[in-house]
């Protein structure tokens, strides 16, 4: 079995605090800059699971930042270095509360909603006579409120954000306007790799000079699913299910075990042998969404690494 990370606790020249999220570490730097680590934690219906997922940090983190270099000249984002294969470094920002959903076909959450007969979704309507996984007319932002940790998500409508003074118009229009180009480039880059971008969700902060802009991860299959472009139409229409590329299996793997994060469910145990395999299908995730052969860090003694790593950098 790999070595996995799946806490960390470094104390950083300069640093003022440290964060941690369901998989990401983020340490202040002076409060100028964050250090971001990926760990290999997996997180599904919002629990953290016990044991740790080989080199998923490492997956989704150089997924996010190569993302983030291919849609910085359409949307500035926060980045400025990858000093290890598990870390981000940035701008300090100050996040929005708010995630901007964007949604391309009428999967998931939406087409649950639709299933139960809503025509509404966070204000915006879907159109009568769909079908699950069906393409919408025109992209829909569905945002969601942030939640603590532990906390489901919930739906949210651009008025009620507006209303709530979650986020001011001026502000929200820029998220809007980002949020559309975002969607549109990674349609483009997934279209380049025989795949689908279905959804996905974009999340934002402004710097200390008042600057919007792209924060988090970005077009992983964590907050992302992807469909197969080969044969989607042909499944469309006789009905059977789409392949893609996202999470969702682990998500259906719980489901089978009788967990879905509700109180009194126990999360399943799993054996060193069905992680083995969650880590073998990150790894093709990789490989369909980047394009390009995964490259496995040493994972001898990660803790160390990323030490030095992150300590050779702020040193400059």
């Amino acid at each position: 079995m790999s070595n996995t990370i799946t806490d960390t606790n470094f104390n950083f020249p300069n640093q003022k605090s440290l964060y941690k999220g369901k998989v990401r570490a983020v340490y202040n730097i002076n409060d100028e800059e964050l250090v971001m680590i990926a760990t290999d934690r997996l997180s599904a219906f919002d629990v953290v699971m016990p044991k740790g997922i080989p080199y998923k940090g490492q997956i989704l983190n150089q997924i996010a930042t190569s993302m983030m270099k291919a849609t910085e000249d359409v949307v500035p984002n926060w980045l400025t270095a990858t000093p290890d294969p598990n870390v981000a470094v940035g701008h300090l920002c100050e996040p929005f509360k708010v995630e901007m959903v964007i949604r391309g076909y009428m999967s998931g959450h939406a087409a649950r909603e639709y299933k139960a007969g809503k025509r509404m979704l966070c204000g915006v309507a879907m159109p009568e006579g769909m079908k699950e996984n069906d393409k919408f007319p025109n992209p829909i932002i569905t945002p969601a409120t942030k939640a603590e940790m532990g906390d489901h998500d919930e739906d949210i409508s651009r008025e009620d954000i507006l209303a709530k003074g979650i986020v001011t118009e001026a502000d929200y229009i820029v998220l809007e306007d980002y949020t559309r180009k975002l969607f549109q480039r990674g349609t483009e880059i997934a279209a380049s790799r025989g795949l689908i971008l279905v959804d996905t969700k974009y999340e934002f902060g402004k710097t200390k000079d008042g600057k919007i802009v792209l924060i988090d991860e970005i077009h992983t299959p964590d907050s992302s699913r992807y469909f197969y472009a080969d044969g989607y139409q042909e499944r469309q229409d006789t009905g059977e299910a789409q392949k893609q590329l996202s999470k969702e299996f682990v998500r259906q793997w719980l489901i089978a075990n009788n967990f879905q994060g509700l109180e009194g469910q126990t999360v399943p145990v799993m054996s060193d042998e069905y992680i083995e395999t969650v880590s073998e299908r990150y790894i093709e995730l990789y490989e369909k969404i980047m394009g390009e052969t995964f490259v496995k860090a040493d994972v001898s003694n990660i803790d160390e690494r990323i030490e030095k790593n992150v300590l050779a950098y702020l040193a400059n």
